[in-house]
C-alpha cells in the first residue's frame, strides 16, 4: 500500500521550517523576484524551495505563470497557519534569550494612529517603574494592520479599533472617545460663530481611510454624511496626524476625536464645525491572541492593563465630548 502523501505525522517528520519561513515572504510578495530580493537570496533558489515545499505538502500553493501571481487555495491556508507557526518561533529565541531573574523582556506594541489614552499611559508608566529592565517599542498601524501583527505573533498586543471580532484573538475595551468636526486656520468657517449644517452645505472634506458606511468608523461617516458635508474627499490618511494637518492646511473639514482636539482649539489651530450634539462614540481596544507564547514582561503589562481595565468602570475610562479642560 503507498504512504499517504498527506499522512500527518509523514509532514510533520519532513517539513523544513525553514521552507515555510521562504513561502511566508513568497505569500506576501507580489513575484518571485520580490520574495527572493526581501529574502536577500537569488530567484532559482527560492523557485526551488517553493518547489520542494509543495512537493512535501502535496499541493500547488502559488499560482505562477505569465502575469499571474497569486496563493491556491492550498497556499491560503497553508499561509495562515504557517504565519503563527513562524511567529512562535521567532518568539521562541527571544523567550530563551530573556530567562533572567530580573523582567528583561521585551514588548511589541501594535497601536493605532490615533490613540491618545492618559489612562492607558498611566499604566505603561506604573510598569516602567515596577520593571525598568523591560523594554518596549510602540509600532503605529491602521487598525487593520495592528490586529494583523498580533494575529501572527509579531506584535505582543494592539490597541486599536475593532470591526469584527476573530474567534482567534482576546479583546477588551480599553476606553470610548467621541468624534467631532472641525476646520482650520484657513477654511472660510474658522472662527465663526453660530454655524449651522448648512453652513457645511456641498463643501469638501478631510477624512480617514476607514471613514466609510462599510468600515469600522461607520458612526463617523454618518456624521460627515448628516452634516450635509458634500462627497468630495480632498484628503485621507490611516494616520490621526495626517488627518489634523489636512484640516489645519484648510483642505477640509475633517473628524477628530474631542479629547485630542482640545489643545488645537485652545491653540487656535482648530475650529469646531457642525454637529454639536450626538456626536459619534467610538470604543478602542486592547487586543491580543491567547495562542501566543509571551515573555513576563509582556505577561506583567497585559495583566497591569487587564487589572486596570476591571478596576475601573467604562465611564471613568470615557474621554467626553467637551472642549473644556478638566
Amino acid at each position: 500500500m503507498p504512504p499517504d502523501p498527506y499522512d500527518p505525522e509523514r509532514i510533520a517528520r519532513e517539513l523544513d521550517w525553514n521552507l515555510l519561513r521562504t513561502f511566508v515572504v513568497l505569500a506576501e510578495s507580489r513575484s518571485i523576484t520580490e520574495g527572493a530580493a526581501r529574502l536577500r537570496l537569488k530567484q532559482p533558489s527560492v523557485s526551488s524551495a517553493l518547489k520542494r515545499l509543495e512537493d512535501r505538502v502535496g499541493r500547488q500553493l502559488i499560482n505562477r505563470q505569465p502575469g499571474r501571481y497569486d496563493l491556491t487555495d492550498a497556499g491560503r491556508l497553508l499561509y495562515r497557519e504557517a504565519v503563527e507557526i513562524n511567529g512562535s518561533i521567532l518568539r521562541l529565541s527571544t523567550l530563551l534569550r530573556e530567562m533572567t531573574d530580573e523582567v528583561r523582556g521585551h514588548v511589541k506594541l501594535a497601536m493605532a494612529s490615533h490613540v491618545v489614552c492618559p489612562f492607558f499611559d498611566q499604566v505603561l508608566a506604573a510598569f516602567h517603574a515596577q520593571n525598568p529592565g523591560a523594554s518596549l517599542s510602540i509600532d503605529v498601524h491602521s487598525s487593520a494592520q495592528a490586529l494583523a501583527e498580533v494575529s501572527a505573533k509579531r506584535a505582543s498586543f494592539a490597541v486599536c479599533l475593532v470591526r469584527a471580532r476573530n474567534s482567534r484573538l482576546e479583546y477588551r475595551r480599553l476606553y470610548r472617545e467621541f468624534f467631532g468636526l472641525f476646520c482650520g486656520p484657513y477654511h472660510p468657517l474658522f472662527g465663526r460663530e453660530g454655524l449651522t449644517p448648512d453652513d457645511l452645505d456641498g463643501l469638501p472634506s478631510v477624512s480617514f481611510d476607514t471613514d466609510r458606511l462599510e468600515d469600522v468608523l461607520k458612526p463617523v461617516a454618518l456624521m460627515r454624511a448628516q452634516s450635509r458635508l458634500g462627497m468630495r474627499i480632498t484628503g485621507t490618511s490611516s494616520n490621526l496626524e495626517e488627518v489634523r494637518r489636512m484640516i489645519i492646511a484648510g483642505l477640509g473639514v475633517g473628524p477628530l476625536p474631542m479629547h485630542v482636539a482640545r489643545r488645537d482649539v485652545q491653540d487656535g489651530l482648530l475650529w469646531q464645525t457642525p454637529p454639536y450634539d450626538g456626536l459619534p462614540a467610538i470604543d478602542v481596544h486592547l487586543v491580543w491572541n491567547p495562542q501566543a507564547v509571551m515573555n513576563r514582561a509582556e505577561t506583567i503589562l497585559l495583566e497591569m492593563i487587564r487589572d486596570a481595565i476591571e478596576a475601573a468602570p467604562i465611564e471613568e475610562r470615557t474621554y467626553l465630548p467637551s472642549l473644556r479642560s478638566g
